[in-house]
């Protein structure tokens, strides 16, 4: 089975948690806390790559 490692939970203000995690596999995961069995996975590079684009304001339209 495989074993996740997640972050601490990313919240903001009366809204969900996400967390963010990987696997020895070389695997990133995003989930819904309390919701971790239906993590979206994906490769740590497009894990990665995803959060470059989020800082660099690439989903601000979604705000």
């Amino acid at each position: 089975m495989t074993r996740f490692v997640w972050e601490d939970a990313f919240c903001g203000e009366g809204s969900n948690c996400f967390l963010l995690g990987t696997d020895s596999g070389g695997s990133g995961y995003i989930a819904v806390a309390g919701d971790e069995a239906r993590a979206l996975t994906d490769s740590r590079e497009a894990l990665a790559q995803t959060i470059r684009d989020i800082k660099a304001g690439k989903a601000d339209h979604l705000l």
